[in-house]
């Protein structure tokens, strides 16, 4: 796998911002707040989490147009990086909240949908710890990490997390989103040049499953941020010593025999 680096709040703004490096691949996330709800959940006790992705225009060797969001391929990628993270994200727990996590690809070399779903999950788990400090939120609502991680086969190898000149020349592209539970979240595989087998698929998944969940453990290397969860007060409890006797008289055997020994020396 290639190197990967996080620098958290990139840039200066109050919402929170993730530059996600993975070799020559550099995407910036930031996460917006607010309380403008789609129409259909309007009046329910539910927020809502979306995302979009682009490429700016310097991003590749051939400039991309400023329009390239209303292709097919950016509203595909967008709609399975949102559902990468709705899939472990608690919409009940977001108070109403509406969440737009924004994936901006500054420099693309193969693997830019998977290094934004990574950074995502790093943007968003800084927000919502961010919002528990503040008592915006009871507690953080996402359930589990995820991680992302392409796989192909080139000149008959497998291959793990391919850069452009790999996933150019792949005669099968594949991408996996797992969650820290090891189970599959989205799977997306495309025979570029023949079809591949049943077989390969396997291999391919177990290739990729490994890879996936040590992507994710990878993150510590620059990220150490976990989950903050609901704070719970609970009381602590009297600790008294063996043997130690109620208050009331005669609750117990040896107050019992202090008080027959003191009848007995009255009489």
């Amino acid at each position: 796998m290639r190197n990967i680096k996080i620098t958290k709040d990139f840039i200066n703004s109050k919402n929170t911002s993730v530059l996600y490096e993975s070799g020559n691949t550099k995407v910036l996330i930031t996460v917006s707040i607010s309380d403008r709800l789609p129409g259909w959940l309007e009046n329910s006790d539910s927020g809502w989490l979306t995302a979009e992705y682009n490429m700016l225009p310097g991003s590749s060797g051939n400039r991309v147009s400023r329009k390239a969001y209303e292709g097919g391929r950016s509203k595909e990628i967008s709609r399975l990086i949102g559902r990468s993270l709705r899939s472990i994200c608690n919409l009940k727990l977001l108070n109403g909240y509406m969440v737009t996590v924004d994936c901006d690809v500054l420099e693309a070399d193969g693997g830019t949908r998977t290094a934004s779903i990574n950074g995502s999950w790093i943007a968003l788990n800084e927000t919502f710890n961010k919002l528990v400090e503040n008592g915006e939120l009871v507690q953080n609502p996402l359930e589990n990490q995820i991680a992302a991680v392409s796989v192909g086969i080139v000149d008959g190898e497998y291959i793990v997390d391919l850069d452009y000149e790999n996933d150019s020349q792949a005669e099968v592209d594949l991408n996996l989103v797992l969650n820290d539970k090891y189970e599959i979240l989205e799977i997306q595989g495309t025979a570029e040049k023949k079809p591949f087998s049943k077989e390969d698929l396997d291999k391919l998944s177990r290739v990729e499953g490994d890879d996936a969940v040590a992507a994710y453990q990878g993150l510590g290397r620059g990220y150490g941020g976990g989950i903050r969860k609901k704070h719970k007060k609970t009381k602590k409890k009297r600790r008294t010593k063996r043997g130690a006797t109620k208050k009331r008289r005669g609750t117990t055997k040896s107050s019992k025999r202090r008080h027959r020994k003191s009848r007995r020396t009255r009489k």
